[in-house]
């Protein structure tokens, strides 16, 4: 039987997300920071949406936010997924004034609400790849 979990699509690494995939894996979630206006920025982009600069450092998060919104997903957009069914997608507010998306882990969707204080994990998804997650506080 083929594991269906291989299907799963695997983001390309390019120039401008190289950084935060390899920081991924070392347990950080590193974000770009703009160096003209000192913004935050994610998800990985050449150019700062705020300023226009292209110049920018990775900078590591606290990773700590709060929940914006969520949603429970009952069919796989992708085979590869099949077997995570349902799962919990979140929207959290980085403390640093950016977004992030990533499945929920260790709770239920009745444990959260708007506003509920989170932190962003880490999971080994197929070979080395890792992907942020977040957990409740």
């Amino acid at each position: 039987m083929t594991d269906l979990s291989d299907l799963k699509p695997t983001p390309p690494a390019n120039p401008d997300t190289e950084a935060y995939w390899e920081g991924l894996k070392r347990g950080e979630l590193l974000l770009q920071q703009c160096t003209a206006c000192h913004a935050y920025r994610h998800y990985p982009q050449p150019m700062c949406p705020h300023c226009h600069s292209m110049d920018y450092q990775w900078t590591p998060s606290k990773r700590l936010g709060r929940i914006y919104s969520w949603t429970e997903t009952h069919h796989a957009f992708n085979p590869g997924f099949k077997g995570e069914l349902p799962y919990i997608l979140v929207t959290v507010d980085l403390v640093e004034g950016v977004r992030l998306n990533a499945q929920l882990r260790d709770a239920d969707i009745d444990e959260l609400k708007i506003g509920r204080e989170s932190r962003v994990d880490f999971e080994v998804g197929n070979g080395d790849l890792v992907y942020p997650i977040i957990r409740l506080l």
